[in-house]
């Protein structure tokens, strides 16, 4: 073997995913292997560019991967030595959606995907870390620590809160495909193809799947005359079919296409090809979903012009949330990525508005709070906002207050038409109590922290629970010191605090009974939101405070990082996080069901088994009351 080829495979073996291959199948992969040197600022592929047959890996120096979105250049990752790059060859038919340029003088290797394509199949590691790295756009999925030896996708635009979407985004195909019997004419089959406008016809016996023949193969076979047209299709068919479920994730239709070097797959009953076909996936499939992906519906929001826009997008999030539930999808993961797109909806909101009243007379910060503060709004419920413009002379104070009403006003108005609706207790940036300057709210949370007794009418805990929308992340910064110095040694503040964590009413009576709406609209119903979940949240919000966690708002991650705050302790909180999970998804599915917020639940309808999971659900609210009790030593209030 030459030298050459050793020493890149070499090389390659220090690096993921090369790693799980053996030292004699990378030197046959590097046999084929072609060393580039990439000049200094010299592209190698850029947007729109007709996809290369390799991908690549840097060898020395720097390749800058970027994307082009709103007249901006994005920079999205720095390739440095063992990174993988270049990917969208394996995945997807369209061309390159980003642009790979030498920051430096840089030596790349460019390996042969059709070299490389069997090692991946017959390689469940490799083809996992590939998938991965596509599906998530992480780095280097077995390692969260972003060191060297990551992968870069080449997938669209995006942010991390949008990992895993693909693995749970469901698939728009044809579920009403031609299919013909194995002693059909080819010259039939091609008509009936013509007069259906399909490129696919799958081959059936008995109603089970057992060929496919798709354009290509008209193309190939008939076209080049290596057989006639009165031949039977199943002389020219591709056989066994590769098929696969019904609800199948873009990322597992993708990981199956590129296993099997195919661009079709049969969508059957029960996924085997001993059932009734239900439908056929085709690569162009896979590129129209990839279309309503997150990263894509935030380019869209980023280009509204209208409310009109935002609310078609905001429906569209309800049905990805609504498909990823009935998907089993893990609720963090669905939270994640529904939480950015509220979050970017309000704040194209802001934007719309100031496009509206001209510039801003102040920099200022829009936050977020409550559930959207806490990442935590699946479904459209009320919305709570703030505002804080930064501290301005006495003689210019009344006309920037006006202007921020106005904004919050305007702001408020179009989130209303998307179906967010105005907060009944008025916790709105259009609100003037709550749309003050930097020293007022520094003010205003001294006060509720340090006298919480005597203003507690309006102090609402979900000003602790709040995340910038829009605006100056030093002012949002600014708040969270004022929150933090207040809650140093405060027994008074956390006395209060958690007395109005636990006053919440138990949801089960003594003997174990759900405890139900006894009046009212909703009566016989029970109201999870404030008998479960709340205690939950405001626990969770407690002890964080307590600990002096900064930067998480999320429920879930209190708890979880809790858990590592207060080892002791550990249990407890994990098993909030789970029982909050829980509780999270039997309120989202009745909010589905009734298109509403989910707050009340029809006991009568649920199945034995899922009135079972909800009491279980309840039990570790219990030990979190204990623990609120014993660590705070409540009296004062109580």
């Amino acid at each position: 073997m030459n030298t050459i080829a050793e020493h890149i495979a070499d090389f390659l073996k220090k690096y993921p995913p090369f790693d799980n291959l053996t030292f004699q199948e990378l030197s046959e992969i590097a046999t084929s292997i072609r060393v580039m040197n990439i000049e200094k600022h010299k592209t190698l592929f850029q947007i729109n560019d007709v996809l290369h047959d390799s991908f690549y890996v840097v060898a020395s120096g720097v390749i800058n991967l970027s994307v082009i979105a709103d007249a901006e250049e994005t920079l999205l990752n720095k390739c440095i030595e063992g990174d993988v790059f270049g990917l969208r060859p394996f995945f997807a038919k369209n061309n390159y959606m980003m642009t790979a340029k030498a920051r430096e003088e840089t030596i790349i290797y460019a390996i042969p995907i059709a070299t490389f394509r069997p090692f991946v199949a017959n390689n469940p590691a490799v083809l996992d870390f590939l998938l991965q790295s596509f599906a998530t756009n992480t780095s280097n999925p077995n390692d969260k620590e972003n060191t060297r030896g990551k992968l870069i996708s080449d997938n669209v635009y995006y942010s991390e809160q949008q990992s895993g979407m693909q693995y749970f985004q469901s698939l728009s195909y044809n579920n009403s495909p031609l299919s013909t019997t194995r002693t059909s004419i080819i010259q039939d089959v091609a008509q009936q193809m013509t007069n259906a406008i399909t490129n696919s016809v799958i081959v059936c016996e008995k109603e089970f799947p057992i060929g496919i023949v798709t354009h290509t193969d008209m193309c190939t076979k008939i076209a080049t005359g290596r057989f006639p047209i009165s031949a039977t299709i199943d002389k020219i068919m591709s056989s066994p079919v590769i098929t696969v479920v019904e609800n199948v994730s873009l990322a597992e239709a993708q990981l199956l296409m590129l296993k099997y070097n195919v661009t079709h797959l049969c969508v059957t009953q029960d996924g085997t090809d001993k059932s009734a076909v239900k439908g056929i996936i085709s690569e162009h499939d896979l590129i129209a979903a990839q279309a309503s992906n997150p990263g894509v519906l935030i380019k869209e929001i980023k280009r509204s012009q209208t409310p009109k826009d935002l609310k078609l997008i905001r429906d569209r999030l309800t049905d990805i949330i609504q498909k990823s539930i009935h998907k089993n999808i893990p609720l963090s993961h669905i939270n994640n990525i529904a939480s950015e797109i509220n979050l970017a909806i309000v704040k194209r909101a802001v934007e719309i508005s100031i496009l509206d009243l001209g510039s801003p007379p102040a920099r200022f910060a829009w936050l977020s709070i409550g559930s959207q503060g806490r990442k935590e709004q699946l479904l459209l419920t009320d919305q709570d906002s703030l505002l804080i413009f930064e501290d301005v002379t006495a003689d210019k104070y009344r006309d920037v207050k006006d202007y921020f009403l106005k904004l919050g006003k305007r702001t408020t108005a179009i989130l209303e038409k998307l179906g967010y609706e105005f907060c009944q207790n008025g916790h709105m940036a259009s609100n003037m109590l709550w749309c003050k300057s930097l020293s007022e709210w520094t003010k205003q949370y001294t006060s509720w922290m340090n006298t919480p007794g005597e203003n507690s009418n309006n102090l609402s805990s979900i000003f602790f629970d709040y995340e910038i929308a829009f605006g100056e992340q030093k002012i949002e910064e600014a708040i969270e010191s004022v929150i933090f110095n207040n809650s140093k040694n405060n027994a008074l503040f956390f006395d209060f605090l958690g007395n109005d964590a636990i006053r919440k009413n138990a949801p089960l009576s003594f003997f174990k009974k759900f405890n139900i709406e006894e009046e009212g609209i909703n009566k016989d119903k029970f109201d999870i939101k404030t008998r479960a979940l709340m205690p939950l949240i405001d626990g969770a919000r407690l002890f964080t405070l307590s600990f002096a966690i900064k930067g998480i708002n999320n429920t879930y991650l209190r708890f979880k990082q809790l858990a590592i705050a207060d080892p002791r302790n550990a249990e407890i909180y994990i098993n909030c996080a789970e029982a909050f999970m829980t509780l999270s998804k039997f309120k989202t599915l009745e909010g589905l069901k009734n298109d509403n917020s989910g707050q009340f639940i029809n006991l009568q309808e649920l199945a034995k088994v899922d009135k079972e999971n909800l009491k279980n659900a309840l039990a570790p609210m219990k030990e979190l009351e204990e623990l609120i009790k014993t660590k705070f030593q409540l009296t004062h209030f109580s």
